[in-house]
């Protein structure tokens, strides 16, 4: 998969995607990371991509010939590729997002800054707007590490296992079961004895347990959306009326 970062500051990347799984993914050609100094597709001598928004106010916006300009390139070369625009109206970046857009063959990613990016922009390019939380950033090159990192670990072979995705927090629509490892004893806390005791069944039991009792009590209403079983329900009312406590 190629994802194409349009941004104003590339060396915020350099760090980013030059480590652990990321590094090891791109080495093996199962991803691809460009990014695109949108100052290089300025029009005058000073390379100017922003100006004051028409109607006064604070601020600068991004100006759209240099954006469209450095759109159309990257477009030309990845003809398949959605362009996405990072902005707090956004659909807002769930699992069951990202794993629709690890469908797509690519990803031109639009870092805004300042107030944004001129309105043109988006009418006139975007495929996909894109939120990763209600809250504000000093630009999109944040988001846009976000984004890469969630939709390349689900790619084919990205991750040493594909049950590692799966079974992470949101992989089902619940928060993920507490983990262990040596020693089984630290200070006091013990690892549960049903993981020493090497009866699958009933460690699957307690993780699937553990996720909804973990889910209940930090993210609630994930519940609502989560496709749960008749026993799930029984257990989380059992959760409601004060059992359900951990082994």
């Amino acid at each position: 998969m190629k994802f194409d970062l349009l941004t104003l500051f590339p060396d915020m990347f350099s760090g980013a995607f030059s480590d652990s799984i990321i590094k090891h993914a791109v080495e093996k050609g199962l991803i691809e990371i460009s990014s695109h100094n949108i100052r290089d597709f300025a029009f005058d001598k000073h390379r100017v991509t922003d100006d004051y928004p028409y109607g006064g106010g604070a601020g600068m916006v991004m100006k759209v010939e240099p954006l469209a300009a450095c759109i159309e390139s990257v477009k030309a070369e990845r003809p398949l590729s959605k362009v996405v625009l990072l902005t707090p109206g956004g659909r807002p970046l769930k699992q069951s997002f990202v794993e629709e857009l690890a469908l797509e063959d690519g990803l031109i990613i639009i870092c805004g800054r300042y107030e944004g990016v001129d309105e043109r922009v988006r009418e006139l390019f975007v495929d996909l707007e894109i939120s990763i939380g209600d809250f504000v950033l000093t630009g999109g090159e944040p988001a846009a590490i976000v984004l890469v990192d969630a939709v390349s670990r689900l790619l084919p072979g990205v991750l040493g296992s594909r049950q590692s995705a799966e079974e992470d927090s949101f992989g089902n629509g619940l928060l993920e079961y507490p983990q262990y490892t040596r020693p089984p004893e630290f200070r006091g806390l013990t690892v549960p004895p049903v993981l020493l005791s090497g009866n699958h069944r009933e460690i699957e039991c307690w993780r699937r347990r553990e996720s909804l009792r973990r889910t209940w009590l930090m993210r609630r209403e994930l519940l609502d959306e989560a496709d749960l079983t008749e026993e799930d329900k029984h257990y989380l009312r059992m959760l409601r009326d004060g059992g359900g406590t951990q082994n």
